[in-house]
């Protein structure tokens, strides 16, 4: 008996918790955007008036994978030298040479 109360519990539970976040995020993305940044708001727009116009960058990070990449390599970097410099980061210095 004190199963089947647990299962009802944690089934009301579910059923009660899970469409409340749904639609908590749901609501909240669907909302407009807030503000758009100085750069696009300022900066391009004056760039636009003197004819200037935006270029694409020469190493575009929005496409492919190129940040996770270089996040990997900075991640594999600060791994290797940390593993090898292990002991001299953990251990108590005594003094002596």
């Amino acid at each position: 008996m004190p199963q089947s109360r647990t299962r009802l519990k944690v089934m009301l539970l579910h059923i009660i918790i899970l469409p409340t976040l749904y639609f908590a995020f749901t609501f909240f993305t669907l909302g407009p955007r807030p503000y758009t940044g100085v750069d696009e708001a300022v900066v391009e727009k004056i760039a636009r008036e003197h004819g200037r116009a935006a270029r694409r960058p020469l190493l575009d990070p929005g496409e492919g994978d190129l940040l996770l990449f270089a996040f990997l390599v900075a991640g594999v970097v600060g791994g290797f030298s940390a593993g090898y410099y292990w002991r001299t980061l953990t251990e108590k210095r005594t003094g002596e040479r």
